[in-house]
């Protein structure tokens, strides 16, 4: 365990730091070596600030994790301010099991009644050499999975409070990192709780802020990051590339891919820019699946409503994850599943728009807490098995009969779409299971069958419109519904959502869920 003590992580530490905070590195730990300390003016005027800061430590209580008080998870998020904005820039050396030398500036505007004497930050691993607040060197210590930092004064209310933190950003062990490795680099995989494994910051959903990346990296790479590019500089063997996204983002849709890349550019409906990020190797092999992007937007399009970002594209990594992700303009896949033959051509593309639906639905529309995921996840797969459809798979009808027999037994292992079952004492919980997925687009069919087609198809629009570029609850959609079908069916939605028995099916009461 690092230390946590008031003394430990302290910038002020004539020294250095006694400690370093866990690394990549299998959780050794560094010890910085003693230095002569001469009597100059700088150093006594050092020596003074660190005895102010000592002091005004000194009145606080012990560090402790904080959170936003999420039922999933408590520890995210921080109270106490709202995020702006972030500043990351990340250095790779070529190597992409070693960390990264990193530094993220956060822009917040202070919260609290009574200001910030000290505040929290996740950041669960990684080396902290620094942090600076207002440009003055402020305490740090570990709390848990939190970053604990005491400025050197409090920052009042309605302040906008400048954070600055040198740091590294492991890239080894999964469980420390939020980083996948590829076959030649790097790529985020933050959702849903992994980015304070990578940067810290406030790791919740219901605070998005816009970002900026910095990446440099050996020029025989490729950088490609969410948002656009816009400036790309050469410096000796190094490219340094930075990226803008344009449109607030929940810091687990952020990405960042480093390697061996081949960007294809191509427009996709209204001129919209594509992007598409693939091994070099490997670009004409997947070019064909690259090409079906603009239909699939089109097709969503008429459903959802004009596409809310500045830029779309795929990235297709050469690596082993299990999973495909919606990072926001940037979705991650893994190649494999476009090289092989193990699904069918029809599955392959409604995978793909399931995670272009996520770009409007959880990326657009974020959720306030994470007991809403099944607004994101259940209306991509609703719109997953409905251009599954089209293209050559099962009916809809017959995936969500198929599925309403099994919701039951998913209720009862994982929980209700609206409701899972928080960890057991001392595990981690996984929300991404069967109940969140297939259970939440039986639910969404379940409202179609009570409203109809032509107001559903109202309400998906309405709450892009409503909500997007912004967060939003199960009680926000409910409110929606209500108002959409012009009668209350907040008890309806109560039984779909939080059962522990999944309901009849309005029109096929011959179903059955075991």
């Amino acid at each position: 365990m690092v230390d946590s003590s008031p003394a430990a992580n302290s910038f002020c530490a004539v020294k250095g730091p006694a400690h370093t905070p866990r690394t990549g590195n299998g959780g050794r730990l560094r010890r910085r070596p003693s230095r002569t300390i001469s009597r100059t003016p700088a150093r006594t005027a050092v020596a003074v600030a660190c005895a102010v800061l000592a002091l005004a430590g000194a009145a606080l209580p012990s560090p402790k994790p904080l959170g936003v008080g999420d039922r999933l998870f408590p520890h995210l998020g921080n109270p106490g301010f709202d995020v702006r904005s972030y500043d990351i820039s990340f250095r790779y050396g070529g190597v992409n099991s070693r960390p990264l030398d990193a530094r993220t500036v956060i822009e917040a505007d202070v919260t609290a009644r009574d200001g910030l004497p000290r505040f929290n930050l996740d950041f669960a691993s990684g080396e902290v050499r620094s942090v600076t607040v207002g440009g003055r060197a402020a305490r740090y210590q570990r709390a848990g999975d939190d970053l604990v930092v005491t400025p050197s004064r409090t920052q009042r209310r309605g302040e906008r409070m400048r954070v600055v933190v040198r740091h590294t950003s492991p890239t080894g062990d999964p469980a420390v990192s939020g980083w996948v490795r590829t076959k030649d680099g790097l790529a985020m995989a933050n959702q849903a709780d992994a980015a304070h494994r990578v940067f810290p910051g406030s790791d919740h959903p219901s605070d998005k802020a816009r970002f900026t990346f910095h990446v440099t990296a050996p020029r025989a790479l490729t950088v490609v990051a969410g948002g656009q590019l816009t400036d790309k500089e050469r410096r000796g063997e190094q490219t340094r590339w930075t990226y803008r996204v344009a449109h607030p983002m929940a810091t687990e849709v952020a990405q960042v891919s480093i390697g061996r890349s081949y960007v294809r550019r191509s427009k996709g409906p209204h001129g919209l820019p594509l992007r598409d990020v693939v091994p070099l190797r490997d670009r004409e092999k997947l070019r064909p699946w690259l090409e079906k992007t603009p239909r699939q937007l089109a097709w969503l399009e008429q459903r959802l409503g004009p596409y809310p970002f500045e830029t779309y594209g795929l990235l297709m990594a050469d690596a082993s994850t299990g999973f495909e992700l919606e990072t926001q303009t940037l979705s991650l896949f893994e190649k494999d599943l476009f090289t092989g033959n193990r699904v069918p051509s029809w599955y392959k593309e409604s995978v793909m728009v399931h995670e272009l639906a996520h770009q409007w639905l959880g990326d657009s529309v974020s959720p306030e807490t994470w007991d809403d995921v099944w607004l994101n996840e259940g209306h991509a797969t609703w719109y997953e098995w409905l251009y599954g459809a089209e293209r050559g798979g099962p009916s809809l009808a017959s995936r969500v009969k198929q599925a309403y027999k099994s919701s039951d037994g998913w209720r009862k292992t994982y929980g209700p779409p609206g409701r899972l079952h928080p960890a057991k004492p001392g595990n981690k919980i996984d929300i991404f299971r069967r109940s969140v997925y297939d259970g939440s687009a039986v639910a969404l069919y379940a409202l179609r069958e009570k409203i109809g087609n032509e107001a559903f198809a109202r309400l998906q629009r309405e709450w892009i419109t409503q909500h997007g570029d912004g967060n939003a609850s199960t009680a926000d959609f409910v409110r929606l519904v209500n108002a959409v079908a012009k009668k209350d069916l907040t008890g309806f939605l109560k039984g779909w959502l939080y059962g522990a028995k999944t309901p009849p099916m309005p029109g096929h009461a011959d179903w059955r869920s075991s």
